[in-house]
């Protein structure tokens, strides 16, 4: 048994005829015929019967189609692998990567990464964690880093490192307890990723946990970067929601105070790649050079720097 009567074998049974599966492996009809021949002499077994215009596949060959793309995938994955071994010599990554990546240590990840591979050229996606997991389900981008939730059709979805958010406001005071999803409903909000809207990670969780009470959540501004809603509630504009990253930076405002939601609630940052894809050698590197950064990052928050320790999640 051969891969090319493997693949002449699947490629029948997907088309239904032996002249379409030819023309797709650009072999003679009578080659096609003589490839099946072969594979059933061996197996013992009749796979295909004539019914009418179409072939339909024998009960032999239902089974044999499970273990036959299995192997031919296989063996096109790894000789992909072997291909490849030569791409850190030259070739595109596609990467994407949470708006707010440089509050995640990772502003200087391509500088990094450019530096062990000179020769890849990187392309560096940066939009909100719902855009890049839609282009990474799409195949427009390799890998990515997110924050979850994201839909999870067609992802592989690898939890990295977990981040506590906090409301942040320039007058309401921690004293009076943890912020509940009822006062939040009530309270006169801006919020950023105004592109993504409430398909971000953290405003859906926000919407879920609003819902489930029948209550509306309502922002009176909203704008598209984090740094653009600090500066308007550190002039008394209204009141917004960061991770604890963004609280412990040099950019955050010093006049602004955190308080921690009632039920805890946390922006979960992973990785995520297709569903059976194989990732090319920079896009693995690239991926795991941005996990070993969150996972420092992480280790270091468990020392407890900071108003709330962020834990790790993997």
């Amino acid at each position: 048994m051969t891969l090319t009567q493997l693949r002449a074998f699947l490629a029948a049974f997907e088309l239904g005829s032996f002249t379409a599966a030819a023309t797709r492996l650009g072999v003679s009809q009578a080659s096609m015929s003589e490839l099946i021949g072969r594979l059933e002499q061996e197996v013992g077994l009749t796979l295909f019967t004539r019914g009418g215009r179409r072939l339909i596949p024998t009960a032999a060959a239902m089974e044999l189609r499970e273990h036959a793309e299995q192997t031919v995938t296989s063996f096109d994955n790894g000789l992909q692998a072997l291909r490849s071994l030569a791409s850190l010599e030259g070739g595109v990554c596609t990467f994407g990567v949470l708006r707010n990546a440089g509050y995640y240590d990772l502003s200087d990840l391509v500088q990094r990464f450019h530096k062990r591979y000179p020769k890849v050229k990187v392309r560096l996606v940066g939009l909100n964690s719902a855009l890049v997991a839609e282009s990474v389900a799409r195949g427009e981008v390799e890998a990515g880093l997110v924050v979850l939730p994201v839909v999870e059709e067609g992802l592989q979805i690898r939890p990295l490192f977990r981040d506590e958010v906090y409301y942040v406001s320039a007058h309401r005071s921690p004293r009076r307890g943890p912020m509940t999803i009822e006062e939040f409903a009530e309270s006169k909000l801006v919020l950023y990723d105004a592109y993504a809207g409430w398909r971000d990670p953290t405003r859906r969780q926000l919407q879920e946990r609003a819902q489930l009470k029948g209550l509306r959540i309502d922002p009176v501004i909203e704008v598209e970067h984090v740094e653009t809603a600090l500066n308007l509630v550190a002039t008394g504009a209204a009141d917004t929601i960061v991770s604890h990253s963004v609280v412990n930076s040099r950019a955050f405002p010093k006049n602004l105070k955190t308080v921690p939601f009632a039920e805890p609630l946390y922006d979960t940052l992973a990785l995520v790649q297709r569903e059976s894809s194989y990732l090319s050698p920079a896009a693995r590197k690239l991926a795991e050079l941005a996990a070993r950064t969150l996972s420092e990052k992480a280790a270091a928050a468990g020392l407890g720097h900071g108003p709330t320790p962020a834990s790790a999640s993997v």
